[in-house]
């Protein structure tokens, strides 16, 4: 019992002290100082670029990307496009002939197909960069709208010979789409200000997001290239080019629209690569972290950084133990809402996600706005907790070492609530983690009953959330089969 409530203790810590370091970096956000803008490079003054385009089995987007991409505000003699595709279904005619189209106009546009993923995202960046006559290279997800002038307001930056790379912020095309996708945007709004930002005004490294970025091609080669030993490629090659002293460059006023996950199981597609890439990345990159030369402070921050994901295992593990403790709760000698200070660290969480998402709203903020945030803000803390089995089992084997492929995420052609529906869409099957989420549902939906039995609320809004969570995210991944 005691050894219950000890377990119970140390992961209401772990998330207790993430939520503060995430209170740390709204600190620092609001001691930031704005990047200043870099004048425009003279007409002749500009720099070759090469913009990959990474496609996989992108039916429903590949031309609305491409016709974007050619639409780029920046002289035609002086870039490339390199249209990087692994697909096995008709995205490669699509792309061939929009390809064959455009070079008919003079533009320098090409298709590099390969016939097998090896290395998946990354070995297909890794071709097209051996090919690339560009001094910087330009990423864009199939999903992803950058503005016509993405290169003018990106290039410039480079003069500083130590920027290795600059990242743009993500904004989204179909957050209105349904719930999910509102509540997906509301937390990589976390990330795209108070978190990059935040870590670039604590001198803590950043990542490249792997999209809407560019990068110096010299900066990529001197890191060691693109490797494909981690479902997070770009995160990898982020530590590791700030291990070689590059620095990353985060415009958070220069916006590149994308498509969100629309389905369930799209989100978790997604969600399963990040957690689990970052998971492989700590196991990867900690020791080469702790053997270089970076500041104490920093290093902690690279760490904590690369082991975020790991609040999934932390939240999931309080929530089992929670449930074992119920029956035990009037025995222990601890009173159990003494342990309620964990709320500071809620609280935290709160003002992180209140302040980025309220800095991104056009202004003046009405009070419907305001009132629509805190209504999502729950919202949103069920549905990651509904995730967390999901996303543990990612962590779990980034830790271990299990390789896994690369799943793409669906994309639709999704621009606010339309969405381009077709025949195309496939059933998935049946997996073992789907059943699990079912039956975490019942176990908390059991553990409600457990406490009217025992007649002690201590746990109920914490399992009520997590009954809710885990109900919807199996219902409605079984609905999006």
């Amino acid at each position: 019992m005691h050894l219950l409530l000890g377990l119970y203790i140390v992961f209401l810590v772990l998330i207790l002290a993430y939520n503060l370091l995430q209170l740390n970096l709204l600190r620092h956000y609001l001691d930031r100082e704005k990047v200043k803008a870099a004048p425009p490079p003279a007409d002749g003054d500009t720099p070759f670029v090469t913009v990959q385009l990474p496609l996989f089995n992108e039916p429903y987007v590949a031309e609305r990307l491409i016709d974007n991409i050619i639409a780029l505000d920046y002289p035609r003699d002086r870039f490339e496009v390199q249209i990087l595709d692994d697909s096995t279904d008709d995205t490669t005619e699509i792309c061939e002939r929009k390809a064959g189209m455009y070079r008919d106009r003079g533009f320098d546009i090409r298709v590099i197909h390969r016939t097998d993923r090896t290395g998946f995202k990354a070995g297909a960046l890794a071709e097209g960069l051996r090919q690339a006559k560009g001094e910087f290279v330009a990423i864009f997800d199939a999903d992803f709208l950058p503005s016509p002038r993405f290169l003018r307001d990106t290039v410039p930056y480079f003069r500083d010979e130590r920027v290795g790379v600059v990242q743009t912020r993500w904004a989204h095309l179909n957050s209105d789409y349904s719930l999910f996708t509102k509540l997906q945007a509301l937390q990589l709004n976390v990330h795209f200000t108070i978190e990059q930002m935040g870590r670039k005004a604590g001198n803590h490294f950043l990542q490249f997001n792997g999209t809407a970025g560019i990068w110096r091609k010299r900066a990529i080669e001197d890191a060691g290239g693109w490797k494909a030993d981690t479902l997070t490629e770009d995160l990898d090659l982020s530590f590791r080019a700030q291990l070689k002293q590059w620095q990353i460059v985060y415009l958070e006023d220069i916006e590149a629209p994308a498509e969100l996950p629309a389905e369930m199981n799209g989100i978790k597609s997604q969600q399963f690569r990040w957690m689990k890439g970052g998971a492989e990345n700590a196991r990867r990159l900690a020791p080469l972290i702790m053997g270089s030369r970076l500041p104490l402070r920093t290093k902690l921050h690279a760490l904590v950084h690369l082991a975020n994901s790991s609040i999934f295992v932390a939240t999931l593990m309080l929530a089992l133990s929670s449930v074992a403790l119920l029956p035990f709760l009037d025995d222990l000698e601890v009173d159990p809402r003494a342990l309620s200070f964990s709320l500071l660290g809620l609280v935290g969480v709160a003002a992180v996600y209140f302040y980025a998402n309220i800095t991104l709203l056009p202004k003046p903020v009405s009070l419907h706005q305001v009132l629509a945030l805190v209504g999502y803000f729950p919202l949103l803390l069920i549905m990651f907790m509904g995730l967390s089995f999901h996303n543990s089992v990612a962590v779990v084997e980034g830790y271990l070492g299990i390789k896994s492929s690369f799943v793409r995420t669906p994309k639709y052609n999704i621009v606010g609530r339309i969405r381009q529906r077709t025949d195309r869409d496939q059933k998935n099957p049946i997996s073992n983690i789907l059943i699990i989420e079912g039956l975490l549902a019942l176990l908390f939906s059991a553990a409600l009953l457990l406490a009217a039995l025992v007649g002690n609320y201590s746990f109920f809004i914490f399992h009520l959330m997590l009954a809710i969570g885990f109900g919807i995210v199996f219902v409605v991944s079984w609905r999006d089969r």
